[in-house]
This record gives C-alpha cells, sequence and structure tokens, in this order.
C-alpha cells in the first residue's frame, strides 16, 4: 500500500519517467518543488494540484513531456500556465531554472528511486523544503506555510538540524529560526 494518494503516486511516476528519459539525453533532471514536494514528504498528509519543477534546459525538458503525452492546454477558461496529461489530474509547470534561486546545493537535491521501477527523480530536500515554507510565511502572503513546515519538521526527525536553522533564517531574512518550526501550540 503506497503513503501516498493514488493520483499523485500517479503523476509521480509520469515525473520520475520524464525525469529518466531527460537524463537519458544526456540533461540533468528536472527537481520536484513547491506542494508537489510537500505533498511527496509528507506521504499526501498535505495535498497540491500541480507539479511545480525547476529546470536550467526548459525547453528539452518540454520536448520530452510532450513525447510523454503532455499537452499545453489553451483557449477560454484555461486556469493553468503549465502542461497537462490526459491521464493526470496533476499539472506540471516549470518554475525556475533552479530551486530556491539557486540558494540549494547540488549536493542538497536527493535523488529517489523507489517510486518507478528503473526511474529516479530529483527532488527539493526537507531541510530546503521547510525554509522555503518559512520563507513564504515570513513574506506575509502565506499563513499557512508555518503549519506546511512544522509538520514536515515533525515528520523527519533526522533532519540536519543546523542546516535547517541556517537556511530558514536565510530565507525569513533572519525573522525566523529552527525554533519557530520546532514550536506547536
Amino acid at each position: 500500500m503506497s503513503v501516498w494518494r493514488a493520483s499523485f503516486e500517479a503523476a509521480l511516476r509520469m515525473f520520475a519517467a520524464i525525469s529518466e528519459a531527460l537524463r537519458e539525453t544526456g540533461q540533468p533532471r528536472p527537481i520536484l518543488v513547491g506542494g508537489a514536494a510537500v505533498e511527496y514528504w509528507s506521504g499526501s498528509a498535505v495535498a497540491t494540484g500541480d507539479f511545480d519543477l525547476c529546470s536550467p534546459v526548459q525547453s528539452e525538458l518540454e520536448a520530452v513531456m510532450r513525447d510523454h503525452g503532455f499537452v499545453r492546454p489553451s483557449g477560454a477558461g484555461v486556469s493553468t500556465r503549465g502542461w497537462v496529461h490526459p491521464e493526470l489530474s496533476l499539472g506540471f509547470e516549470i518554475v525556475g531554472s533552479t530551486p530556491l534561486d539557486g540558494m540549494v546545493h547540488r549536493d542538497r537535491i536527493p535523488l529517489i528511486e523507489n517510486v518507478a521501477p528503473g526511474a529516479t527523480f530529483a527532488i527539493l530536500g526537507v531541510e530546503d523544503l521547510i525554509a522555503d515554507r518559512m520563507g513564504q510565511y515570513a513574506s506575509g502572503t502565506a499563513p499557512d506555510r508555518i503549519e506546511q513546515a512544522r509538520l514536515l519538521f515533525h515528520l523527519h526527525p533526522d533532519l540536519d538540524r543546523a542546516y535547517l536553522d541556517r537556511r530558514v533564517r536565510e530565507e525569513s531574512a533572519g525573522d525566523y529560526g529552527i525554533e519557530d518550526v520546532q514550536f506547536r501550540p
């Protein structure tokens, strides 16, 4: 039995296939970020509506996505700027070339191998994801992000706490630290 909801797991398998196909062309794998990364690391305790990706080779990634059946919707009422697949209930969007504006070292991007046989994908690590959530919370535009950060913190007791504290402080311009993520009212 999977820890993720069925539609998310199907999208994860497709993402893994796309990642592997892009890597086979000699290009770097895209990196899963945002809400889909939160859903992955939370075991679907937090659900997302789309897959946000970072890739320095957007046109090559889009070509691989087309090869895998993705289309860019158009016309009146289209609510996505990204790509959809007729068999998936989640859209895919390329949101940047590097995660968190290049603040994450490549060694901190884990490769996940347990979703699809023979396919591996890259994802933003838990510490950087928590820091991203705290940065969004600190901006005042996403008040729910602190709860996501706290949930991820409590689900992953083996975090690199020193690194996490540094990254939370960087992403929140010094307004928050690990003590704010640990706290649960």
